[in-house]
């Protein structure tokens, strides 16, 4: 038989919505992969989920737009605007020719996202994705992570292939094969 909600239990100071019960199921998500797969195999997960994130962010962008490719300015600036949408605090430090380089104050995960790299890789793929898709190529170095417990990130995002980049750095390449 149901009923309305018991007073207690509809009141009870719960810190649960839709928001704080994503971020923390994405959380827990990539940590089983963490620990079932490891760090490196969980990152290679994620990573396909954020091209494909990517990919209709880039297309969603570009529609708004009406363009058919965004400049490097309008990249750096989509890049800054996504994540201000779902309540990032990301900001150009450096864009020149060859890179683009972004802060973070806030990650849209939260805290969930401290101890859980491989959910940075999201970040990874959409910038990727959007960079190289828009300008031909980008390599993407998480330099500074808060997931890793840096205070804040710091995302380095080269336009053109160079021998200087961290090890650690991912190559994207714009998926028709032509180079900007």
């Amino acid at each position: 038989m149901e009923g309305p909600p018991v007073p207690q239990v509809a009141s009870a100071d719960v810190p649960l919505e839709r928001d704080v019960f994503l971020r923390r199921l994405l959380r827990e998500l990539a940590g089983t992969l963490e620990e079932v797969v490891g760090v490196e195999e969980a990152s290679g997960y994620i990573s396909v989920v954020g091209a494909a994130m990517g990919e209709h962010i880039d297309a969603a962008y570009r529609r708004a737009l009406a363009v058919e490719r965004l400049s490097r300015e309008q990249v750096a600036a989509v890049l800054v605007d996504l994540k201000r949408r779902i309540q990032g605090d990301f900001f150009v430090i450096e864009e020149t020719e060859d890179r683009i380089v972004l802060g973070n104050r806030a990650c849209p995960f939260g805290e969930f996202v401290r101890g859980r790299p491989s959910l940075c890789m999201m970040t990874s793929n959409v910038f990727g994705h959007i960079a190289a898709q828009n300008l031909g190529y980008a390599a993407v170095w998480l330099e500074r992570t808060i997931a890793r417990g840096d205070p804040e990130c710091r995302i380095v995002i080269h336009l053109r292939p160079t021998a200087d980049v961290a090890p650690d750095t991912r190559e994207y390449f714009r998926r028709d094969g032509r180079n900007a």
